[in-house]
């Protein structure tokens, strides 16, 4: 099954199709936590979740222990979810251990215990070794990343298990604001849920109150782009860096922002800042800077653009060890598929 996104492992839960392990990568605690809880309550009855859970960590037990788990029947519910986290424990093992590891779970899952789910986590997870390949090949691996708008669908939840709503206008702002940072977007909406004193939170409560420095960034680098200068593109980039921002995190938002400026090419020029936000579900400034940059880069160079952002983000996946050189790369293509045509169109 290879790596796939959360949402397509969803769709596959949704349909009732038996699975046998999932590898769950990433380090977003929130976001783990509640795939943890979207795979329980898709299995295991609610009563008896307090015996069909177990959790064990790769550090502390073997596979061997591991696989007597999976092949005991759990006690008054139809099927278990064995959790094993720090997977990475078992990468590092010898040459000769990882091998017959990587051999005794790949004849578990050929023949797995109908009874059983593993779920199995690592922060990061290299399946280019032997273990990774197995995993790959025969449970698929996860990729707990969610740009902006699958982040929004988050934030909802968040706001809910938090006890307070939030609109979905508020929630696709917090999104932008924070691509890849739910932690951060939780303790947003505590405070905002204040605020708010019972009612549901609004984006005028989001503008109000949440200060962040993300807020303009990703569309003072569309106007960069847009303008075709490379040099300015790479000191924005710097900056960025300096600041803290990380590099799956820029790709995620600079891959929302090229979506948002096709979709901004259907729209009128005309169309007000009001008008473009409530169809591109966004706020009102960042909507208005999307028609404009939709306008000044042409069709075809946003298709490449978002192209080039895909294979940027499975390169920052596969654990390049110079995420930075990538991202510099990336931003130089960018900044040259925006040919002098669309310079000149915004010129005019």
């Amino acid at each position: 099954m290879a790596r796939v996104s959360w949402e397509k492992m969803q769709t596959r839960l949704a349909a009732g199709k038996p699975i046998a392990a999932i590898v769950l990568e990433g380090d977003d605690v929130y976001l783990r936590d509640l795939c943890h809880r979207q795979i329980i309550e898709n299995f295991v009855p609610e009563g008896s979740r307090d015996w069909a859970v177990q959790r064990l960590s790769a550090k502390d037990a073997s596979w061997d222990e591991v696989f007597q788990r999976a092949q005991t029947l759990p006690m008054l519910a139809p099927v278990q979810v064995l959790i094993v986290s720090d997977l990475e424990a078992w990468e590092r093992l010898g040459d000769d251990a990882s091998k017959e590891l990587a051999e005794s779970l790949s004849q578990y899952l050929d023949d797995p215990a109908p009874f059983t789910v593993l779920l199995l986590e690592a922060a990061k997870f290299d399946d280019r070794r032997r273990l990774g390949k197995t995993l790959a090949e025969e449970a698929g691996i996860v990729t707990l990343t969610a740009g902006p708008e699958q982040t929004a669908a988050v934030v909802s939840r968040i706001a809910s298990d938090l006890g307070a709503s939030i609109d979905s206008a508020a929630a696709a702002a917090l999104a932008e604001m924070f691509p890849g940072d739910l932690g951060r977007v939780r303790a947003e909406i505590d405070k905002l849920s204040l605020y708010a004193a019972g009612r549901s939170i609004t984006r005028a409560d989001v503008d109000a109150l949440v200060v962040t420095e993300r807020k303009a960034t990703v569309w003072q680098l569309a106007d960069v782009l847009a303008a075709g200068r490379g040099d300015a593109a790479l000191l924005f980039l710097d900056s960025a860096f300096r600041a803290g921002e990380q590099a799956a995190a820029m790709v995620g938002a600079l891959a929302w922002m090229y979506r948002k400026l096709i979709e901004a090419l259907d729209l009128p020029a005309s169309v007000s800042g009001w008008d473009a936000a409530r169809r591109l579900n966004m706020r009102p400034e960042s909507a208005a800077l999307a028609v404009r940059n939709s306008r000044r880069i042409p069709g075809q160079s946003l298709l490449d653009g978002l192209a080039a952002l895909g294979e940027a983000d499975n390169l920052l996946k596969s654990g390049i060890s110079q995420p930075r050189a990538a991202l510099e790369f990336l931003i130089t293509g960018l900044t040259c598929n925006t040919d002098a045509e669309g310079r000149a169109r915004g010129a005019d």
